[in-house]
């Protein structure tokens, strides 16, 4: 980290080259480029080129512009508080910058094989980079700032390939959205616990969160072998139980900011879960049984070891006396994943067509 100083000799802005990393941090993704390219989009071109048209057509093209109440003065957050808000827009902001940089290559790379992804991809892109850098200068309130051209080139990327992007993207934008709105709608009815004007920008935020999902939704579909068989059916229970034990796992390690904004935070999570579950049926064959009495049970149980985890890991005990005192831990939240990915899931193309 780089400090820098003002002419009157106080702090004034920390600027950070790196983040600590843990299981829950987000990543830096990259693909099979290749394989991208020769998707065979023939199933969702009507879909793919309505989404070019609405994201061409850039609703949110001024909505992030700084408005005067950032000119407030937030030295009165303090203490615990402050330091898990600065968390909170450190790793969204990593988050979102994550996402440009996905999008930006596959973009560069795609624009002679495939070019309605690569536009789509190049739009996307455009979205990301508003968020973390609207993100980044929030931080700059509270004397921090991301170097994000350092960051990238510290930290390592994770392949994977073209299929698990699209499942995962797909639900990453559409947690997000229901993230973003179900604090939106809070805050309106209980407007006294907004303690900073970032949340004003939730409601429109959350609906580049909702198209980016709904590109992703059309990618899918036109993918049959990712929403028919025993494999999607089983990509989609993994990737709907991993996104939902991470998104667990981390409100509940960030409870104080939810605290700070009114919420119970495993009120908050499970509502985010039940929501984002209903709307992966539109795209998924089978969502997870987050009805059962067991399922946030168990998820919650996961969330409990994670605390202790990182208790244990913060201790002063020698490493190996560390390593047992975690290994019971590890074993538990193995026994409940394996146990919530095994329970029956909710076939959604069935519930589908007993609607038509």
């Amino acid at each position: 980290m780089v400090s820098t100083v003002s002419p009157s000799g106080q702090p004034d802005l920390q600027v950070k080259t790196a983040i600590a990393e843990n299981l829950l941090t987000p990543r830096f993704y990259t693909t099979d480029f290749e394989k991208a390219a020769n998707l065979d989009l023939s199933a969702g071109e009507e879909d793919l080129a309505t989404m070019v048209a609405e994201m061409k057509a850039d609703y949110n093209r001024y909505h992030f512009s700084r408005s005067e109440a950032f000119k407030g003065n937030w030295d009165h957050i303090q203490g615990e508080d402050r330091e898990a808000f600065i968390e909170y827009l450190e790793r969204s902001c990593v988050s979102e910058f994550s996402g440009f940089l996905l999008f930006k290559e596959l973009s560069r790379r795609l624009k002679d094989r495939s070019p309605i992804l690569a536009e789509i991809f190049h739009l996307m892109a455009r979205d990301e980079a508003r968020h973390a850098g609207f993100l980044n200068k929030a931080m700059g309130d509270f004397n921090i700032s991301l170097d994000l051209a350092k960051l990238t080139r510290h930290r390592t990327y994770t392949f994977f390939p073209v299929e698990w992007i699209i499942y995962a993207v797909y639900l990453s934008e559409k947690i997000g959205y229901w993230r973003y709105i179900l604090i939106y709608r809070h805050l309106q009815q209980h407007p006294e616990n907004s303690f900073y004007p970032l949340f004003d920008y939730f409601e429109s935020w959350c609906q580049d969160e909702n198209r980016h999902g709904d590109v992703f939704k059309a990618l899918l579909r036109s993918q049959p072998h990712m929403w028919q068989g025993w494999q999607a059916r089983f990509w989609s229970r993994f990737f709907l139980l991993s996104v939902f034990a991470t998104h667990t796992l981390t409100v509940h390690e960030r409870s104080r900011f939810y605290e700070m904004l009114g919420l119970d935070a495993t009120q908050f999570d499970e509502e985010v879960v039940r929501q984002t579950n209903a709307t992966a049926a539109r795209a998924f064959p089978v969502t997870l049984n987050v009805a059962h009495p067991n399922f946030f049970k168990r998820l919650n149980r996961c969330s409990e070891r994670n605390v202790k985890l990182k208790a244990i890991a913060a201790s002063q005990a020698p490493a190996a006396v560390k390593l047992l005192r975690k290994l019971p831990h590890w074993l538990g939240t193995t026994a409940d994943l394996l146990n919530l990915f095994l329970m029956k899931p909710v076939d959604a193309e069935a519930t589908r067509h007993q609607i038509c």
